[in-house]
């Protein structure tokens, strides 16, 4: 039930752009930041062993959305993907300075004996990530700041889904065309 739940807030929270699109037509901002707390409470109280893991991202996230509710400006409301992208950035660089990498931690489930080149490989993966946390939370910044909020809505709603799945997508092809650990 737990995964289930977690699915489902996490699926809601990635549709955020599009909510407050089409959510600022009848809702104040502080109704809209309002849902997006509770949120981000249901998925800390239905975690598991891992939500203490991700418990510093959902507490920025209620922080935030405490403050967007408090202002009750739609602007505020634009900053939230800026927020989720510079927490990225954070949680995927301290791995870097503090090993194992997340990557390679993630990729430990799989292949618990990992060798040299594949934590080499695992903290390239995981450079990369955070280039791209660097460059989509810019676009974000730069959406919030300075776009119509209809692209704002596009480009956090849609196409920084698409780059990440595209940056996925990527390394995966890469990772099993050159690398022998996966085999």
């Amino acid at each position: 039930m737990h995964h289930f739940i977690n699915s489902v807030t996490g699926l809601l929270t990635l549709v955020y752009p599009f909510a407050v699109y089409f959510g600022i037509n009848y809702l104040e901002p502080r109704q809209i930041a309002a849902m997006l707390v509770i949120l981000l409470l249901i998925r800390v109280s239905a975690g598991h062993s891992a939500k203490y893991r991700s418990a510093p991202l959902l507490i920025a996230g209620i922080v935030y959305c405490g403050f967007a509710i408090w202002i009750n400006n739609l602007v505020t409301l634009r900053f939230y993907p800026v927020l989720v992208n510079g927490m990225m950035l954070l949680v995927f660089s301290w791995s870097l300075v503090s090993p194992p990498s997340l990557i390679e931690r993630l990729a430990r489930f799989q292949h618990p004996d990992l060798p040299p080149e594949g934590i080499i490989y695992t903290r390239r993966v995981t450079q990369a990530w955070c280039v791209f946390f660097i460059i989509n939370g810019s676009m974000a910044l730069a959406t919030a700041l300075w776009s119509s909020f209809e692209f704002w809505s596009l480009y956090n709603g849609l196409i920084a889904y698409l780059l990440m799945g595209a940056l996925f997508g990527a390394e995966y092809i890469i990772r099993m065309r050159t690398q022998k650990y996966v085999r």
